[in-house]
This record gives C-alpha cells, structure tokens and sequence, in this order.
C-alpha cells in the first residue's frame, strides 16, 4: 500500500521538477533511498526530512506529521481494536495537551434565545424587513473588516439599489453585491434544510469571489498564502486534504453535541487557521458561523468592525492559533451573539 508521506514527497519532487539523480545531488541521500521514500517501501527518519523538507521548501513539522501518523497506522494496521485505541488514545493526547480549557456560560443567552422563541412566529412582512436590515449591516460590517471603505449607506444603496458609488472601486462595490448574495444562499440552505458540507462550502466561497478571482473561486489554494499582521502561519498546501477533511469530520460528530454557539465559533475558527482558499476566508468563515447559528434559530450575528471591536477579534484569533486558547475567542463570538438578539428583541418587543 502506498501511504500519503511517499505520494507527498513524490508530489513535491515533481512540483518543483527535479529528477531523483538531483534531489540525491542536492541532498546528499542516495537516490535508491530516495526511491524507496516516494514508494513507501522505506520509512525517512528525520534528518531525511529535515532534508527534503528544505530542498522542497515546507514545513518539516508538517512532513514528521506525515511520518508519525503513518507509523501509527503501520502499528495498528491489523489490530482487531485500533479505533477504540487510537479514540483512547487521542483523548488522553487532547487532555494532557489542553493548559486552557474552555469554559464559558450560556445562561443568559439561552435566555435571551428563550425571549425570541416565546415571540415566534413573528408577521412575515417584519421578518423581511428585519432580514434586510441585518443583511446590510452584516455585509457592511463584514467586508469593512477586510478593508471594504463603502460606508453602510453606500453599502445599501449599491446591494439595494444597484447604485455605482463614485470614487469606489469595482472589487469594492462587487464584495458588497457578493457578501449580500451570499447571505440569501445561507438563508436558502437554512430554509430547504441543506446540511453543510464541503461542496456548500465551496458553493459559499465561490460566491464571495464571483467576479473578483474566477481562478480561485470556490477552490482551496495551491500555494503558501500568509495573514498580513498575524503571527499565525496557515498550513501548506498539501496539508488541505486532510484537514478540511478533518473539519468536517468535526462538525458532523460535534454538530448535535456542541451548543450553537460554541460550534458556530469553533467552525469559524478553525476555518480561518487553516485558510484554504488565497483569498476569502474571513468572509467565509463569518459566514459559516452565521450559517450554523441561523440553523439553530438564532439572528444575523454581525462582528461590529470599528477599529477597537476588530483588533479585539484579530487577537482573540491570533491567541487561538498560537496558543491553542479559545477561550478568548469563543468569549467573543458570545458577547456578538448576545448582543445581536438584545438589539432584535428591542425592535420586536
């Protein structure tokens, strides 16, 4: 059987279009070993990828990854109970490793949410009315978090009104178009019951970039990407596959277990630390967070963008990726929560 590290490294080899005679040039490691990596008849040890790991320029740790995982397959491969043990397993890594476990109260949002669902049904024709307005402000405030100047007047006349505001660029005046259209196609899978996945997520994506990046709508990247002022250093590539598969796995296992919001805000978290596509993400994820609260009955919930609520948000992200504590984070996509209902109650009551 040919295991990921062997199609990995092959799969770099080939990227970087260097024959087997130059990586052993290159490296120092006779190319007979080399060809027993790529078909995984033979395990590198880790000066090996540490090695290949700078000739092909990713991340070692991303490579050693590879290795120990396919070492525990190789170990379990043929035990009659290797999922109840590698579940133990996990459970013990995931215990030891955790220095900062979450802990958040959801008392008074629930009762919030209470409010709301003792008001329902509520007239269709103010439930439009409403939708438009959170629409447009959560466009507003989604894309000013980006770098998007529309003010939110600018932002409804050009979603509502089709305007063309002068001075603002197209890219500008298409993010808005495509923001709002994409918080009616999250609305569509709440109201037919569409279950999330990886195919919606890229139909989500790919309407955020419609008319922006053709080649890159709806499709993880193929390339190292960096956030602009974040420590945080998104995984590689060829690291996508497997942890977007991964995500999903989360989701569906936690997707009846979690509270809403903290499911909300751990799917949105995640997503942003793995950054799949060049471009988006952001957007994207508040999307995602938003598609999962709207499924569980709770309102448009926008993340205010003026500067000190943002940097709020950036650092509450930045600790989750560098120091594995969400608490921050999760903490943060409540207090938006709760205030997106207080404001809704006030205009139903």
């Amino acid at each position: 059987m040919k295991l990921e590290l062997g199609n990995t490294l092959k799969e770099l080899r080939l990227s970087k279009k260097l024959s087997i005679k130059q990586v052993e040039e290159k490296t120092g490691i006779d190319k007979s070993l080399i060809t027993r990596f790529e078909k995984s008849n033979r395990t590198p040890n880790k000066t090996h990828i540490n090695q290949l790991a700078t000739l092909y320029k990713v991340s070692p740790k991303s490579l050693n990854v590879l290795l120990l995982s396919e070492k525990i397959y190789s170990l379990l491969e043929f035990e009659e109970n290797a999922l109840e043990a590698l579940i133990v397993a996990e459970n013990r890594v995931e215990y030891e490793s955790k220095k900062k476990p979450v802990l958040i109260n959801f008392k008074e949002v629930d009762e919030l949410k209470k409010q709301l669902d003792n008001l329902r049904p509520l007239p269709k024709a103010q439930l439009l009315k409403l939708y438009e307005y959170y629409k447009i402000d959560y466009t507003f405030n989604s894309n000013k978090i980006e770098g998007n100047t529309l003010t939110l007047r600018e932002t409804a006349l050009v979603v509502e009104k089709g305007f063309t505001i002068s001075g603002k660029s197209m890219h500008e005046h298409l993010e808005a178009i495509n923001h709002a259209e994409a918080v009616d196609l999250i609305t569509e899978f709440v109201d037919n019951k569409i279950e999330f996945n990886e195919y919606y997520l890229k139909q989500i994506h790919a309407l955020v970039l419609r008319g922006i990046d053709k080649e890159n709508a709806g499709k993880y990247r193929s390339i190292n990407v960096r956030i602009s002022g974040a420590e945080h250093i998104p995984p590689e590539p060829f690291m996508l596959t497997k942890l977007m598969e991964d995500y999903f796995i989360f989701y569906e296992t936690n997707k009846s277990k979690l509270h809403p919001i903290l499911l909300a805000a751990e799917m949105h978290e995640r997503l942003v630390n793995i950054h799949p596509f060049i471009d988006g993400n952001g957007r994207t994820s508040r999307l995602v967070m938003n598609l999962i609260l709207l499924q569980n009955g709770y309102t448009i919930t926008s993340i205010n963008a003026e500067k000190s609520n943002r940097l709020k948000y950036y650092q509450a992200l930045e600790e989750a990726a560098i120091n594995k504590d969400k608490q921050a984070f999760i903490e943060f996509v409540l207090n938006s929560v709760k205030n997106s209902l207080n404001e809704f109650l006030k205009i139903v009551i």
